[in-house]
């Protein structure tokens, strides 16, 4: 219970800096118009010593941008995972549930808990997976508003002995509650990917 009260704490630190440090380009996703929903961006500064992807490793699994420490290894842990959706579900809370469910199916000894993340201006919920495999898994989605057309996610996998874990949290939090979408009226060759852990 003190654990959710201090990572809680913790989130309403990190909006306060998002908002502050919020400022200058960063764009680090693109995607192109699609019907009628709108080009758009997500930007977000990056933390020291992570790298920014979204053109070569990115690409070659699927998802819109990742963020990663030291030479790029493919395996999933320890790599941020930026994904970018039309919309297709009524509310933020049925994409919550909906892959909620596909992951007990996945792995039914898994465990799963939840927390709302206090984003300064996207509604935000994160969802925690504790695996039978060893490896949990933090995804959380956002809704940047109808009018965007589009959901995202940030995901993350580590391994649960993770001597990091808790700097590993910390730097993913901080992504996450800074991460902006902007309306982009530029032309680019992403293209919304399909979300999932």
């Amino acid at each position: 219970m003190s654990r959710r009260i201090g990572l809680a704490l913790m989130l309403c630190a990190f909006a306060t800096l998002a908002q502050a440090a919020g400022k200058g380009d960063d764009v680090l996703a693109r995607g192109a118009r699609d019907g009628n929903t709108p080009a758009w961006a997500i930007a977000v500064a990056t933390p020291a010593g992570w790298t920014r992807d979204c053109c070569t490793y990115a690409r070659a699994i699927g998802v819109n941008a990742v963020l990663y420490q030291g030479e790029w290894s493919g395996k999933p842990q320890r790599v941020m995972v930026l994904n970018v959706w039309p919309r297709q579900l009524p509310a933020l809370a049925d994409e919550v549930q909906a892959d909620r469910k596909r992951y007990l199916q996945h792995d039914p000894a898994g465990k799963v808990s939840g927390f709302t993340v206090r984003h300064p201006t996207m509604p935000c919920e994160a969802s925690v997976y504790q695996g039978s495999d060893r490896i949990d898994d933090v995804l959380v989605f956002c809704d940047p508003g109808a009018a965007s057309g589009v959901r995202l996610s940030w995901s993350m996998a580590f391994d649960n002995a993770d001597p990091s874990r808790r700097a590993l949290l910390d730097d993913f939090m901080r992504v996450v509650v800074a991460s902006r979408y902007l309306r982009n009226e530029m032309s680019s060759t992403a293209t919304p990917r399909a979300h999932g852990i």
